[in-house]
């Protein structure tokens, strides 16, 4: 498969660069505005296929599209991607707004192309696992030090990572309660509270607290179970159970980039479709977020 990442920052070589560059069945294309860029990984990961731009990758031929540029870029390549019949993977958001948002997925869905999200938690052994457990109260932290910023930045670059764990999580929870604490313009917690018939779903950020930690807890019906940075798994009921990350599990599977990958891969050589649509969802929760914070 002819496979692009378009842009070559710190998410795409920490946890897509690993995997796809190892992959037998992957031939790569690297495209970034920065020729030195190209020239450092294109040497180090043997890819000849360097581009500076979108249209020169195109014209080579592609058969799926790896989306790592910053937020405010997304819309015009995930475009034109979609345009060209590549299907895409992009990490989230897909866009900032609702409306562009939603103007993405129509086309994509018009078009009939693939068009998928970087939700890599969907993925994480752990959490899949905490799903399938179907417990009627989920609560997830993910919290920051030092980190107050712009209100539709942090809840549509950070917080709608834990939006979307609690939807994942919480099937049937979708009436919302949000509140939160602004200093000036800048957010400093939020607080989503999702229910549903017999469900519950707490989801906060402090972007000023006293830890950088991701913790999340479900229970009911006999079972209590937290997972701290999707990595160490404490079960309660019955005693106090902790089991730890193998020593040889990687973080891309630990974080659920590996499965990810895959199973985007595979829709790609199968020519599954594969629809944004629920992800829309998220990025419509978000911006009810944002709406009610600014408000």
């Amino acid at each position: 498969m002819r496979v692009a990442m378009i842009g070559l920052g710190d998410i795409a070589r920490k946890a897509y660069l690993p995997l796809l560059g190892t992959r037998a069945d992957v031939q790569l294309a690297f495209v970034t505005r920065s020729t030195a860029t190209l020239d450092e990984l294109g040497a180090a990961w043997r890819v000849d296929r360097l581009h500076t731009d979108l249209e020169e990758a195109l014209a080579q031929g592609l058969d799926a599209a790896f989306v790592h540029a910053a937020t405010e870029a997304h819309p015009a390549i995930v475009r034109r991607l979609i345009e060209a019949g590549v299907a895409t993977l992009v990490d989230k958001p897909i866009a900032d707004t609702l409306d562009e948002t939603e103007s993405l997925v129509d086309l994509a869905e018009t078009h009939g192309v693939s068009l998928a999200v970087g939700f890599n938690r969907r993925h994480a052994p752990v959490q899949a696992e905490a799903a399938a457990l179907n417990a009627p109260f989920v609560l997830m932290q993910k919290n920051r030090t030092g980190h107050a910023d712009g209100v539709r930045r942090t809840v549509f670059d950070d917080f709608i990572h834990v939006v979307d764990s609690l939807r994942f999580l919480s099937p049937g929870a979708k009436q919302a309660r949000i509140s939160g604490r602004l200093d000036g313009d800048l957010l400093e917690h939020v607080m989503l509270h999702l229910t549903g018939p017999g469900r519950d779903a707490v989801g906060i950020m402090n972007r000023v607290s006293g830890a950088n930690e991701e913790v999340l807890e479900v229970m009911g019906g006999g079972v209590k179970r937290r997972i701290a940075n999707l990595a160490d798994v404490t079960d309660f009921a019955g005693g106090e159970r902790l089991a730890r990350r193998g020593d040889w599990t990687t973080v891309g599977r630990q974080r659920g980039f590996e499965a990810m990958i895959d199973a985007f891969l595979c829709a790609v050589r199968e020519d599954r479709r594969l629809s944004a649509l629920d992800a829309l969802e998220t990025h419509r929760l978000c911006e009810q977020v944002v709406a009610e914070l600014t408000a």
